[in-house]
């Protein structure tokens, strides 16, 4: 039995992301997939520059996920939400590109990692309170996975569930995994605080010695 074809309202601002995939693959017409890449084209552009820190790189990727999306779409489920589908894909595009490029030696870091021991994971991402460069450089010594579920708890602030389903792992196993990746972070944390803060003292004994002598 084929599906009743889904009817078309006459302002496409009050179809929801998953009436312009039904539209999209019915009809195969441009508008309606040109909708879904104005509204989510900046939001995987930044999720892809926070994993490759690349603008040239970045805009790259995201040309190639929407090419994916564009392919995928017949593959929707109509249960499912688009977002965390489409967060899905980037991600795991993202992540695998990344792993491709540290292997090659394309990726290195520089920065100075500054990030307080009282951070609170759950306002990490939150711009206000961190230095964009300076998270992203203390997130790097995070492997791509960790950086990524990190990134998908506490930036989208995607449920247990969404990230079960993104990953293809059990509730459980995500939650164990969240526990292992902050503990981590943490002691990255505590081992960088020990080196900055005897490097500090050595710098003040210089100055003190050639100037204050």
């Amino acid at each position: 039995m084929s599906k009743k074809p889904f009817n078309e309202k006459s302002d496409d601002q009050n179809y929801t992301d998953e009436d312009l995939v039904k539209l999209y693959v019915q009809t195969q017409r441009n508008s309606y997939f040109e909708k879904l890449y104005e509204r989510y084209a900046t939001r995987v552009y930044q999720k892809c520059l926070f994993f490759v820190k690349d603008s040239a790189k970045a805009e790259d990727l995201t040309h190639d996920i929407f090419f994916k999306l564009i392919l995928r779409l017949s593959t929707f489920r109509e249960d499912a939400k688009f977002s965390t589908w489409l967060y899905s894909i980037t991600y795991n595009h993202c992540m695998d590109q990344l792993r491709s490029y540290k292997r090659s030696g394309e990726i290195s870091y520089d920065e100075s990692v500054e990030v307080a021991d009282d951070t609170d994971l759950n306002t990490l991402f939150d711009h206000d309170d961190v230095e964009t460069r300076k998270f992203q450089h203390a997130m790097d010594q995070l492997n791509v996975d960790e950086k990524g579920l990190l990134l998908m708890k506490y930036a989208d602030e995607l449920s247990i569930r969404d990230i079960a389903e993104i990953l293809k792992v059990t509730e459980s196993s995500v939650k164990m995994r969240l526990l292992r990746t902050k503990e981590k972070f943490r002691n990255k944390y505590v081992e960088t605080v020990f080196f900055l803060g005897i490097f500090l003292i050595k710098i003040l004994e210089l100055i003190n010695y050639f100037f204050v002598k």
